[in-house]
């Protein structure tokens, strides 16, 4: 019979499950969106719940194998891949008792101090991540406001460590979603003491640190079996965050390797072979899946999720028709899109900022300059490509820092995720940012990335590096038109200074932000 490895891929607007064959095909899919609530109460607060969460994942898996006529039997090895940042503890027994996702920003007011005593600083050069969405401010307020928990905390682990938890009921993490928690020593690619020191922690509630690509345990647990409908002892395999793994789906293993992952949130990032951190704390670097890399990066806050609310807010329509023709709604939209001119006749976009670490705070989103004396030219299509110019000007502006620290310009990018399945949004990066984008077949690519890690802890491949270049395959190349790029050089400019002047009145009080990060 046929074998095939599954990924678990757990993003900040959905979960899915997906079953890849040993050539690098995708054999089936399901998914399930979701959304985090607020803890009533408490400000900033976005709460992971792992109860009702685990229920989503394991119908992923089931309908996965049910979509492929799947026997649990013919999947050889399972692996995980998940938003960064996001965390679970867990009590002496293993239960879990606090978890939130990647955007949880509730401790405000502790990263506020940690910034102001100097100690924000200290935890970015070592860890090579700012305060504002990780684990020390985090672990502060808990500690603060719930030391009933605080007490209790023996093992914690990120959202992808959850996971693997869940499937073979052992504690470890790999450096890729390790160090998104700015508790690692980005440079030794283990947990820092120091860190844990500051946040009146014991190292030893951190999981073990093994690399991408590793069995762990003895396979999938008897529960967790009759939970997903994976058989027993299934080898579960360390994979990544979201990012690493998305790099790894589209064949970026080479230093100086620029790539765009359009997920929920935007990614543009650049591989290198020594952990280089922003001296302006703009950007972020992590740890890459491979062990000699390290990845910095540029986040669009959700980017992605725009494109969903407007999906449901306004386009019923498209969804109806896609639901008739069996098609994906995005490319309705797109279609719909696809005659409006650079520029959007007008309409302007603003959503995310540039990312910033030091202080990350976001424009009240909106969509604004219509034409109420024409809305042929000024309605709906112009929204739809107004939010993808709006995503990938954010993009041109991380490469420009990028290009600053890390290497000189840059002729191609490689582009993956959602946002690349369609050909208006990728052609409208290249027009935007001047240069070639490559876009690869399977566009999970993050779930191809923890595939190729099951792959590797099956004994299917030697080496992840090896594997992502065998298996991944380009579907197109988009060339920009020069003359589309010309026009956007004055474009993302102007929509530079209208996104700043909106920006002003969020900083004035007179409108909410899309997003604050704590302490900004």
């Amino acid at each position: 019979m046929p074998q095939y490895v599954m990924a678990i891929d757990v993003g900040t607007g959905s979960c899915r499950a997906v079953v890849f064959d040993r050539a690098g095909r995708q054999i089936s899919i399901a998914q399930q969106e979701w959304a985090h609530r607020p803890l009533p109460g408490v400000p900033g607060s976005q709460v992971f719940e792992t109860r009702r969460n685990w229920g989503l994942i394991s119908r992923c898996v089931r309908e996965s194998l049910s979509a492929g006529s799947i026997e649990p039997s013919q999947i050889k090895a399972v692996s995980a891949s998940s938003m960064r940042e996001g965390m679970v503890l867990y009590d002496a027994r293993g239960r879990e008792i606090w978890a939130c996702p990647n955007v949880d920003s509730r401790a405000a007011a502790e990263a506020r101090l940690m910034v102001e005593d100097g100690t924000a600083e200290k935890i970015y050069f070592e860890s090579g991540d700012w305060v504002s969405i990780t684990a020390p401010p985090r672990f502060l307020w808990i500690r603060r406001n719930r030391p009933d928990i605080f007490r209790k905390i023996a093992h914690m682990g990120m959202i992808s460590d959850w996971i693997l938890y869940r499937l073979s009921g052992r504690f470890v993490t790999d450096p890729s979603v390790g160090s998104s928690s700015a508790m690692f020593d980005l440079r030794r690619r283990r947990w820092s003491p120091a860190i844990a020191e500051l946040c009146g922690l014991e190292i030893g509630i951190f999981p073990e640190v093994v690399e991408s690509g590793n069995e762990i345990g003895e396979g999938v647990t008897v529960e967790a079996a009759h939970e997903t409908g994976l058989a027993p002892g299934t080898p579960v395999v360390s994979g990544g965050g979201d990012t690493q793994m998305g790099l790894v789906g589209i064949g970026a293993g080479g230093a100086d390797r620029i790539t765009i992952v359009g997920g929920s949130f935007w990614q543009t990032t650049v591989l290198m072979d020594r952990a280089r951190i922003d001296p302006k704390i703009r950007l972020r670097t992590l740890c890459h899946a491979l062990p000699d890399q390290w990845m910095m990066e540029g986040i669009g806050f959700y980017s992605g999720l725009t494109m969903r609310w407007f999906r449901d807010a306004f386009c019923q329509s498209e969804k109806e028709e896609a639901r008739r023709r069996g098609t994906d709604p995005y490319i309705a939209m797109e279609d719909l899109a696809r005659s409006v001119p650079p520029g959007s006749n007008g309409v302007l976009g603003i959503f995310s900022n540039l990312m910033n670490s030091k202080r990350w705070v976001h424009a009240s989103p909106s969509l604004i300059q219509f034409d109420i004396g024409d809305p042929a030219r000024s309605g709906k299509k112009e929204c739809i490509r107004a939010i993808e110019e709006s995503a990938a000007y954010v993009a041109l502006g991380h490469l420009k820092i990028i290009e600053s620290i890390a290497r000189g310009r840059t002729d191609h990018v490689l582009m993956t995720g959602g946002a690349s399945k369609g050909s208006l949004w990728p052609q409208i990066v290249s027009d935007v940012l001047g240069v070639r984008v490559d876009v690869s077949v399977v566009k999970e690519s993050t779930a191809l990335g923890a595939a190729i890690c099951a792959g590797r802890g099956a004994g299917w491949y030697d080496d992840i590096r090896d594997a992502s270049r065998r298996l991944v395959r380009i579907e197109k190349r988009l060339e920009p038109s020069r003359k589309n790029h010309e026009l956007y050089r004055g474009l993302y400019s102007n929509w530079s200074e209208v996104y700043a002047r909106s920006l002003a009145m969020v900083e004035e009080g007179l409108v909410r932000p899309l997003w604050r990060a704590a302490g900004s």
